[in-house]
């Protein structure tokens, strides 16, 4: 099955539960006939840990001694600068409570006739066993989790339970059940240790057929046809108005409510789908199954539908955190927050390309939210105006906490251009046009670079002082240091792309003289794109983070076509850097640079590494290390991006067919993507040739390049080597020769 998951037993760990979403509520299913259980998450649940009224230290009037003191030769210098700033995580994030449906009967392992299953074209996962059936969705409509159990003669027993793993002792910790004519209203509130504020969760059950009672700390339900339970998590101070929420929850049975839903998530899904040619004789296994066969093409197939279904799942009111929406666990990794030096962007970068706007308007709603801080970041860090994003956020606040020598992500200035730029190509992909609100944020971004490069090498070039890459440092001194090589890039099409989006403000010619001025990349005595554009700082080539490369992915301001020589010399910087400690976003990046450098071989090689290394669960979310080792969604949320990035690339004014296609696909169709100049695309390919169908939503002229050893032919082209003329409304078909 292309478009959905399952596996012939119930889950018994968090991490295999199968997934539902709408982007502000998330569910977790096992799918245990004997213990129907199913955590809810909620996106605004973080647990107040003392950051939550930080703000940036106020450090500029300590700015100008530390770029004199890096400038002249000091390596250590910046070791000193935000010493007395607090290194507090963000709020950690953590799941609400779980709805338990206890039986007497179990269900522990395989067995003939059961079947736990998630649609990902209507975000519904069931369970089945013999009369048993459940099933789980999560309203986009509606804005609930929703849950159906049938069973002649169903008598089990019902609770909100809150005792999950890493739960604090210390919770405060309240109950409510009142009986009603056809059911139940549970309510469990719950406060944060030495505070106000808390959550509740309030559940209405309605049971046909049988007998409810009181029971403990729930209701005991006996004899009943079916169970039907609506839930919703409201977080804040104080205690809120039980009966109002309860009232405030829909009424109508659980078919009209999947109906209601079903609309707008079919919607969203269903635009873009990756079939491969030799998937089908695998398509119906368990995902489980698959898992075991790292090279079947039936995998790549599912993970990358299961990559959209979860991404889109977990993007609303907020995008993906580490762990997207779920958690089982009170004890999230990094608190489960927004990482967003490298796992944000990486998670979202399939948003435009993929046909999922919902994704992308879920990343400008954290910005927007944010922007007020970043600037508050800007002038305490800097004494600058603009902004300047945090390496990490809880959703709440975008004031940076994170101070520490060894990675003192504090001076890490490149943030909000690379925060920008999904939003920039999801414009490009829409109307072609940035919104109001987007132009509004890229002038803070320029107008920070303003105030901030106002010092010059020794060749009157402006120096990036201090400079970080994240989260690496040079051989031979400090993090903190000068010309990092994503700063100087991020810092340039910050500049430019302001003054071009931005023509009228008063500055926009100074942002082009200052952008010129910038320096120059640097190629080292490897040949390779130096990750420091300063004279002397070594590499240090066995990472994870690729920041050096963000000229290549995902600006494509060094390309192989307008920028060979640069080019060559980020694909050498590419072939010696290490993988470190094997992290599933390190190898995804690397992936998406190699894709855009056309090295297929490089491509595969980090697909195949991802594949067969036990990063996927049975949920067909990732972990973030091999063996499973930590949950987080950076492979299930990038590896679209992946998929689509070596079969088809665009630009404003470009299209690749075919860049770097793995060797695990072969054959296969690829079908609505969606480019940076504004035209829908399908896609066929196979060793005799591929085709592509353009669908302009407006005109446009294109650059069109194929992949090595390709060639458009005339009869449907025209002639190949002159730019693609693209009329709105004017459906073009390209066909290329065989490989």
């Amino acid at each position: 099955m292309i478009d959905g998951t399952w596996e012939p037993c119930p889950a018994t760990r968090w991490e295999d539960a199968f997934l539902s979403g709408n982007g502000r509520h998330g569910a977790m299913v096992f799918g245990d006939p004997a213990d129907d259980r199913v955590i809810v998450n909620h996106h605004t649940l973080v647990r107040p840990n003392g950051s939550e009224g930080l703000r940036a230290p106020e450090l500029a009037d300590r700015l100008g001694r530390l770029q004199d003191a890096l400038l002249s030769g000091d390596t250590k210098a910046a070791e000193d600068f935000g010493a007395g700033g607090p290194l507090v995580w963000v709020q950690p994030f953590h799941p609400a409570f779980r709805t338990r449906v206890r039986r007497t009967r179990g269900l522990h392992e395989a067995v003939a006739g059961y079947r736990r299953e998630v649609d990902f074209t209507t975000g519904e996962v069931t369970a089945s066993y013999e009369a048993w059936r459940s099933g789980v969705f999560v309203s986009r409509a509606d804005d609930v989790v929703v849950q159906h159990v049938t069973d002649p003669g169903l008598t089990a027993d019902l609770v909100l339970d809150h005792v999950l793993p890493g739960a604090p002792a210390r919770l405060a910790v309240g109950r409510s059940t009142v009986l009603t004519p056809d059911g139940a209203r549970l309510a469990l509130r719950v406060g944060y240790p030495g505070g106000e504020f808390g959550y509740t969760g309030v559940t209405v059950a309605r049971v046909d057929g049988g007998r409810v009672l009181v029971a403990g700390e729930g209701i005991r339900i006996e004899g009943a046809r079916s169970l039907t339970l609506t839930t919703r998590v409201v977080r804040g101070a104080g205690r809120p108005h039980l009966g109002e929420l309860w009232a405030g929850l829909p009424g109508e049975d659980y078919a009209a409510l999947l109906d209601r839903h079903r609309t707008p998530h079919r919607a969203a899904y269903g635009r873009a789908s990756f079939t491969l040619r030799d998937a089908a004789p695998e398509r119906e296994l368990s995902g489980s199954e698959l898992l075991r066969d790292p090279t079947s093409p039936a995998l790549l197939e599912r993970l990358f539908a299961a990559g959209r279904y979860h991404l889109l799942s977990a993007s609303g009111m907020l995008p993906p955190r580490l762990t997207g929406l779920w958690t089982g666990d009170w004890d999230t990794a990094w608190s489960g927050a927004f990482t967003t030096n490298a796992n944000l962007n990486l998670q979202v970068s399939s948003a435009a390309a993929a046909a999922l706007p919902e994704v992308t308007e879920a990343h400008a709603a954290l910005v927007q939210g944010q922007l007020a801080d970043w600037q508050e970041n800007a002038r305490a860090l800097f004494g600058a105006r603009g902004i300047v994003a945090p390496s990490h956020t809880d959703g709440a606040s975008g004031h940076t906490r994170h101070f520490q020598r060894a990675y003192p992500l504090h001076l890490w200035t490149a943030g909000a251009d690379w925060l920008l730029q999904p939003l920039l190509e999801n414009a490009e992909v829409t109307t072609g046009v940035p919104d109001s609100n987007l132009v509004d944020a890229l002038v803070q971004a320029a107008l920070f670079y303003e105030d901030f490069l106002s010092r010059e090498d020794p060749d009157g070039r402006l120096a990036i002082v201090p400079s970080y890459s994240p989260e690496n440092r040079p051989a031979n001194a400090s993090w903190g240091t000068v010309n990092a090589t994503m700063d100087i890039a991020a810092a340039r099409h910050a500049l430019t792309t302001a003054a071009e989006h931005a023509p009228a403000h008063p500055s926009a010619g100074l942002w082009r003289s200052l952008a010129a001025r910038l320096p120059e990349y640097l190629m080292n005595e490897d040949g390779a794109l130096a990750e420091w554009a300063w004279p002397g700082l070594r590499e240090t080539y066995d990472h994870r983070h690729l920041s050096h490369l963000y000229p290549v992915w995902p600006l494509d301001a060094i390309n192989p076509y307008d920028t060979p020589e640069l080019a060559t010399a980020a694909h050498r910087a590419l072939e010696l850097r290490g993988s470190e400690n094997d992290s599933a976003h390190g190898h995804l990046h690397q992936a998406l640079i190699a894709a855009r450098l056309r090295d297929a071989s490089r491509v595969s090689a980090a697909l195949g590494a991802v594949l067969g290394g036990d990063f996927f669960h049975d949920s067909l979310m990732s972990a973030h290390y091999p063996s499973r080792n930590v949950y987080n969604a950076d492979a299930a949320h990038t590896l679209p991006a992946v998929v689509i990035e070596s079969l088809v690339q665009s630009a404003p004014g470009r299209l690749v067919l075919l860049p770097a296609v793995p060797a695990a696909c072969p054959a296969g169709e690829l079908r609505g993507v969606r480019t940076r100049f504004g035209a829908h695309l399908d896609l066929r390919w196979s060793e005799d040739g591929a085709t592509a169908v353009l669908r302009p939503t407006r005109d446009a002229v294109v650059d069109l390049r194929t992949g090595d050893g390709l060639a458009l032919t005339e009869t449907s082209a025209g002639n190949p080597t002159a730019p693609l003329e693209l009329t709105a409304g004017v459906d073009r078909v390209l066909t290329l020769g065989p490989r």
